[in-house]
């Protein structure tokens, strides 16, 4: 019987062997998918980072040419003063009225075309919708928003 409870130890200890293994085998799995887990939240941190640099960059950028923007007008508007230096008041008037001008003849004119097409129209039997439809198409539109944003166009740089 000497050799019997070291046949049972062998088999035991066989056992206890495999078992640690699995375990082994099981804890090392475990290690490889919190890695990889931790590479790709590590990944997705990079990714984030990058976009949050692109963003800046770009931010950057815009920022930039706005204040690049902002030193032309400011330039535009020292060398607007410097051409009124040692001009009379009625020269001085005349340059400051010149977008008006221009604005308010454009806008006459086309007040004045408008007004004559619908005379003629309405003399000669055209129905309103047609007559309005002529006189306001989207040449016309094109036009009329030229004019405005002309006249209208710079005043918020200046303010």
């Amino acid at each position: 019987m000497g050799g019997l409870p070291k046949l049972l130890d062998f088999f035991q200890d066989r056992n206890d062997k495999k078992h640690e293994l699995a375990l082994a085998a099981m804890q090392i799995e475990r290690e490889l998918e919190l890695r990889k887990a931790g590479f790709e939240a590590q990944e997705r941190v990079e990714q984030i980072h990058s976009q949050q640099l692109e963003l800046e960059t770009t931010a950057k950028a815009n920022e930039n040419l706005v204040n690049a923007q902002v030193a032309e007008m400011n330039a535009i508007y020292k060398h607007d003063e410097s051409l009124g230096e040692g001009t009379s008041q009625w020269i001085k008037d005349l340059r400051a009225g010149t977008r008006s001008f221009i604005t308010m003849g454009f806008f006459l004119l086309l007040c004045f075309v408008d007004v004559g097409m619908f005379i003629y129209g309405y003399n000669n039997g055209v129905a309103f919708p047609a007559l309005a439809e002529k006189l306001w198409d989207s040449n016309t539109q094109a036009l009329f928003a030229s004019i405005v944003a002309f006249h209208f166009g710079g005043r918020a740089f200046g303010k």
